[in-house]
């Protein structure tokens, strides 16, 4: 792997790799994540995907995919932290493959470049039908999580608990914000993207780095760079001296109970096999004890958040049921704490890690979105050093960990009492 600034505030990770038989190529803007214009830049990839000065609608942009042997060009919305990715991933048959040898990287490079610097536009804005269309796509994907009560009782437990802090932003946005987006304005955010936001490009394939850096200085040589902000920073979760506890009530069949924790150690690999023993796979305490031997819950499973330095469970309960699932999740997180643990318990959470790295190796996706926020964050360990650190970390390091695991927030969605 090879990090580079190809230009002010342009960098470019390059990851050759010959065995897959495609290449992957990548373009974010890096944005910190706020309340007041996540659904302003979530619309906008979007609205670019829709045309380009050249190919001013979809049919256009499709016939020019078609013709690169069906390659792909999709717009991603992306959370990494405390930072909102806006940009597009395309997939393109490698040279290899091509027939005659063809060169693909280039034309690929070239359409991602003019979707983000070449829109088509309208007397200064974007054209309102494709802006009325993917605003109404935004909304709908909005309102499918708030139809879908699990995801909605986990993103409640996060804006509870992040509270006032980026991290309880939703990668979408919200509904009002959306529908209050106009042409106009979601044009002149764009501007301000396209002027000073962070640029994260990515490159997975054969192609040399002399090659993909001729082939993007070419593509994103017009861009207005000017006053270029740093990268967004993820602070720390701020941990609250006593649990809070928030209820709603919802139309449901079933309660949802969320349960978020601050994690104050600094021993990443612990923490990460903390949680998957915790609650984190099929064979963890929380799967075994809570749902599967007693019965308590629907599902029942963690999550680590490693940037901000949390852990949240999501749960599904009977009503009758809150109170013993409750109390029983904080007993197995004690007894880890404690050090209630089975030597294949450990060998079957690091099992787990293993295969994900391994199949991270596998996949050009995976390897893109995985770099992606090892870019953000400066850091350069691979799947395979992370697994190395996960190989070494002993027993005890992941009970000294899960010991600085304390309950923070408490989110429970009820069932609505009728009104008389």
């Amino acid at each position: 792997m090879i990090r580079k600034e190809l230009m002010e505030g342009v960098s470019l990770t390059y990851l050759p790799a010959r065995k897959f038989k495609t290449g992957l190529l990548s373009a974010h803007f890096l944005t910190p994540l706020d309340r007041g214009s996540a659904a302003v830049r979530a619309l906008l990839p979007a609205v670019l995907r829709r045309g380009t000065v050249g190919s001013p609608d979809m049919g256009a942009i499709s016939a020019r995919l078609d013709r690169l042997y069906g390659a792909e060009l999709d717009y991603t919305v992306r959370k990494k932290g405390e930072c909102q990715c806006v940009g597009f991933v395309g997939s393109f048959i490698d040279d290899a493959y091509a027939l005659g040898g063809e060169k693909l990287l280039e034309p690929v490079a070239e359409l991602m470049g003019e979707m983000i610097l070449a829109p088509v536009t309208r007397s200064g804005r974007f054209l309102p039908d494709y802006v009325e269309s993917e605003r109404d796509n935004l909304a709908d994907a909005i309102r499918s999580i708030r139809n879908d009560k699990r995801d909605w009782a986990d993103l409640r437990l996060l804006q509870e608990l992040c509270a006032g802090e980026a991290y309880g932003v939703s990668r979408l946005g919200d509904e009002k914000s959306v529908e209050k987006t106009s042409p106009q304005k979601l044009y002149a955010e764009y501007r301000r993207l396209v002027i000073s936001a962070p640029m994260e490009l990515f490159y997975c394939g054969s192609a040399e780095l002399s090659r993909v850096e001729d082939a993007l200085l070419n593509a994103f040589s017009a861009l207005p760079r000017q006053g270029v902000a740093p990268v967004p920073v993820t602070e720390r979760h701020r941990p609250r001296q006593e649990t809070r506890v928030v209820r709603e009530g919802m139309d449901v069949t079933q309660g949802k109970l969320g349960m978020g924790f601050s994690c104050t150690s600094d021993d990443e690999s612990a923490l990460l096999l903390g949680n998957l023993l915790f609650g984190g796979s099929s064979n963890s305490k929380l799967f075994l004890n809570v749902r599967e031997k007693l019965s308590l819950c629907y599902y029942a499973s963690s999550l680590y958040h490693r940037q901000k330095g949390l852990i949240t469970v999501s749960s599904g309960v009977e009503f009758a049921d809150f109170q013993p699932a409750y109390e029983e999740i904080l007993s197995q997180l004690q007894a880890l704490r404690q050090g209630q643990l089975e030597p294949w318990e450990l060998d079957a959470a690091k099992g787990v890690l293993r295969s994900a790295y391994a199949a991270m190796e596998d996949s050009q996706g995976r390897l893109e979105n995985f770099y992606l926020g090892q870019a953000i964050e400066g850091r350069s360990d691979s799947p395979e050093d992370l697994s190395r650190e996960m190989e070494e970390t002993s027993a005890e390091r992941i009970f000294r960990a899960m010991e600085t695991v304390k309950l923070d927030t408490v989110y429970y969605l009820e069932r609505k009492e009728a009104k008389a």
